[in-house]
């Protein structure tokens, strides 16, 4: 490696982009291409550094497989920056195979941790879990480390796990110290500055009350019986009844518990759960009818009682009823949530993030763009969706499997 290349790494490990663009950016060889997109992935040029990273390996050939590897390995990152999620994850294990087999412990590492943050923005909790679980941080870079610790709060977070997510951090910034990379002790000062913010809003007789995430838990915790709207279901303590796929229910059920301790008109929950106007005999048998499948499934936490002009829920043993609705309302919530970390992302990375197919997708898309709540740029294909940072609060309860929900 001859001096230029070695100058050029060290001023991008240390999160000098621009230094170290000064020593190689007019040089076209293999190295020099690799650390060029690097730079120009640090500066947020993403399409221009896969351009060049792709250069890169093509240059290093197959005899280079260990320089190959950590080119593929840098353009994972880059799509994952770019919420590009159509490439297959083998490519980026046969990688992190490779570096191993290298004993390039630190840039193997960086491959299994691109793939379990790849995991936990598709809302595959369970998976980025055990991908995490399977990673040893000790002895590695401190930027990496910090990545990871990061990384772990944020899974910690979207179970509320509270208190790891805080341990979590307090590494993360450890390690960021460490590594003196502003970008990295930004993002940590970011996600420590979640936890103070609202995260949801608590809705009972007594009005509305903005919760933080460690309230948001203790709540949970208790022995009230919650109507979640986050998560779409409902539930005591470690009891859950999961309602996400089954809307009219839910509908119901919050309709039920915001009126609560007085019943809810029948022409009302008419309204709210089958959303007419003009309600018939029709839909009033049909509301006795998913009322009733709605008391079948909470029977072991609520009764459902018919009074003169409704229904009235009644909670076992005296207990108290609280919803816990989202920071922001409305069908896109999930949609807004994910568009509002600040990247550009396409619709088929949303689409897979969210469970839905991609015209579903375009639809939202379309009127949450006509209510100038996000913004398009770029045409056909290369087409990627933003929103502004919601301030205020956090929408982690917001993002697509915040929770487990079966």
């Amino acid at each position: 490696m001859d001096s230029l290349i070695a100058a050029s790494a060290r001023a991008l490990a240390a999160g000098d982009a621009l230094g170290a663009l000064k020593r190689v950016a007019l040089r076209d060889d293999p190295p020099a291409l690799a650390l060029r997109g690097i730079a120009m992935a640090q500066l947020g040029e993403h399409p221009r550094a896969r351009e060049l990273l792709r250069r890169a390996a093509r240059g290093f050939g197959a005899r280079e497989e260990l320089a190959r590897a950590r080119c593929v390995v840098a353009e994972a990152e880059v799509a994952l920056a770019m919420r590009d999620f159509g490439g297959s994850p083998r490519s980026l294990a046969a990688a992190s195979a490779t570096l191993e087999a290298h004993a390039d412990r630190a840039n193997a590492l960086q491959a299994r941790l691109i793939a379990a943050r790849r995991l936990l923005l598709l809302g595959r909790l369970d998976e980025a879990a055990a991908a995490l679980a399977r990673l040893d941080p000790g002895g590695l870079p401190p930027s990496v480390a910090a990545v990871a610790e990061l990384t772990a709060a944020e899974l910690a977070l979207r179970s509320l796990r509270i208190a790891a997510a805080r341990a979590a951090l307090a590494r993360a910034l450890e390690a960021a110290g460490r590594a003196r990379v502003p970008a990295l002790l930004a993002e940590v000062a970011e996600a420590r500055a979640a936890l103070d913010r609202p995260a949801a809003r608590r809705l009972d007789a007594r009005g509305e009350q903005p919760l933080r995430l460690d309230e948001v838990s203790a709540l949970l915790a208790s022995d009230a019986l919650v109507v979640d709207a986050c998560r779409r279901g409902l539930g005591v303590g470690a009891v859950w009844r999961p309602l996400a796929r089954r809307p009219v229910l839910f509908a119901l059920a919050r309709a039920l518990a915001q009126a609560w301790p007085g019943d809810a008109d029948r022409e009302a929950l008419i309204a709210y759960a089958f959303r007419t106007r003009r309600p018939n005999e029709t839909h009033r048998a049909r509301l006795r009818v998913e009322i009733g499948r709605l008391r079948a499934l909470v029977k072991t936490l609520a009764h459902i009682e018919a009074t003169a002009r409704g229904f009235v829920l009644r909670p076992l043993e005296k207990r108290a009823v609280v919803v816990l609705a989202p920071p922001i309302d409305g069908d896109q919530a999930s949609l807004v949530a994910l568009l509002s970390d600040g990247a550009a992302w396409s619709t088929s990375a949303l689409a897979l993030a969210l469970g839905a197919s991609q015209r579903t997708v375009q639809r939202a898309l379309a009127e949450l763009e006509g209510g100038g709540r996000v913004r398009s740029i770029g045409q056909a294909r290369s087409r990627r969706w933003l929103a502004p940072p919601l301030a205020g609060f956090t929408t982690i309860l917001l993002l697509p499997t915040a929770l487990p929900i079966d």
